[in-house]
């Protein structure tokens, strides 16, 4: 019986020991300084990361918003960055007030963090979902030689048009905006941007968006020198359920295709 009993408790340390698998990635907190104001974020860091791509949440939201894609990267070897825009939105961990944030304010942000991990990662893709994809490819513009590869979820390239429409108004869906917002976003045009950047794209909008109109990336798959678009049949602003699980597959995939 002794024995028996030491047969079996040597089994269970064993398997105590083996059964929990080791995760594919640690998260870091990490922060980046601009103007003396902090930009918080985490850092989802497999072993051996073959790239990284930041990620750029939308208008009012925040890093949790795109964090199941930062897994999700992840999980296939590639390191991934969510991070709070400084001003950016409700639930926002980095400094700063929404009243002061504007589309360059966020991509003077997103400059700083690609400067910061330029020496740490020799591929470094760029993500954004709505504005955040308008961000980002302000930026992929901006230093084309720096961005390996541009990922745009339903982008809102609308913004211009609406700030046109509020005529000097400093409130978008409910919220409240500094005059910066409206002024950043009428000095200058994101389509003469687009072709700057000759990387590869991947455009990604539902059919069905009633916040940007899918036009609005039809016209920028033609405008960029290389892209790519995929529509998502009746999707609204924004991808639930099934079609943010495809998303994430073909943005993962989009990105093992270039390294």
């Amino acid at each position: 019986k002794m024995r028996l009993l030491s047969l079996i408790l040597s089994a269970f340390i064993t398997l105590s020991a083996t059964s929990p698998a080791e995760d594919p990635f640690v998260i870091e907190e990490m922060t980046f300084t601009r103007n003396e104001q902090k930009i918080y974020g985490e850092l989802f860091l497999p072993k051996d990361p073959s790239a990284l791509v930041i990620c750029s949440h939308g208008f009012g939201g925040n890093m949790t918003n795109l964090e199941d894609y930062a897994r999700r990267f992840a999980e296939n070897g590639i390191a991934a960055y969510t991070f709070d825009f400084i001003g950016g939105g409700y639930g926002s961990r980095s400094d700063g007030k929404m009243t002061e944030m504007s589309v360059l304010t966020e991509a003077a942000d997103l400059n700083v963090i690609v400067d910061g991990f330029h020496d740490r990662f020799e591929r470094i893709f760029l993500l954004g979902e709505s504005q955040g994809g308008f961000v980002s490819t302000y930026v992929a513009a901006s230093r084309p030689d720096d961005i390996a590869g541009l990922i745009a979820l339903y982008p809102a390239y609308v913004l211009q048009d609406d700030a046109k429409e509020r005529n000097g108004s400093t409130s978008v869906m409910g919220m409240q905006i500094g005059q910066i917002y409206n002024e950043d976003a009428l000095s200058f045009d994101i389509y003469d941007m687009m072709p700057s950047y000759e990387g590869p794209v991947l455009l990604m909008h539902g059919t069905a968006d009633s916040i940007v109109p899918i036009s609005y990336s039809e016209h920028a798959a033609e405008t960029f020198p290389l892209s790519e678009m995929i529509m998502f049949d009746g999707a609204d602003h924004g991808f639930y359920g099934a079609d943010r699980r495809r998303a994430a597959e073909l943005a993962v995939e989009f990105v093992e295709g270039q390294i």
